[in-house]
């Protein structure tokens, strides 16, 4: 098996969740996904685990973060600044929230932070590498 990387995250409602990262681009994995979780498919090599709360305490005890905190942010490249705004009106149109950090345009790199209906955030951000000051030298 080729290197991968899983994300879990609990979730209150594994439905709506699951909705909500189908209109970010996600694909549901029916062969690892159940009432109890969904896996959520970004590409090959990255997938994303929801989670329902009575499952993820078989994982841990540990307490849940409080709604609206920032324990952590994942970052997903998209293909261009079209794209990263219409993953935050998604975003918004389905349960979550767009733009909760103020959006950044560095030329090189645009980006726009969502919180899914957990608060769980995510960067969706656009780069072009050749334009990065310094790039070529």
């Amino acid at each position: 098996m080729p290197k991968t990387l899983f994300i879990s995250l609990p979730v209150s409602n594994v439905a709506a969740s699951t909705t909500f990262y189908e209109a970010l681009g996600f694909t549901r994995n029916p062969q690892m996904s159940d009432d109890s979780g969904s896996c959520m498919v970004w590409n090959e090599a990255v997938s994303v685990m929801l989670v329902g709360h009575a499952k993820w305490r078989t994982f841990t005890q540990r307490p849940f973060p409080p709604p609206g905190c920032a324990d952590h942010m994942l970052s997903l490249a998209l293909e261009s600044r079209a794209a990263v705004d219409a993953m935050n009106e998604a975003a918004a149109a389905h349960g979550g929230t767009a733009d909760v950090n103020p959006m950044e345009d560095h030329g090189f790199m645009y980006t726009r932070d969502l919180a899914d209906p957990d608060g769980h955030m995510w960067a969706a951000l656009w780069m072009d590498p050749a334009a990065m000051p310094g790039a070529g030298q």
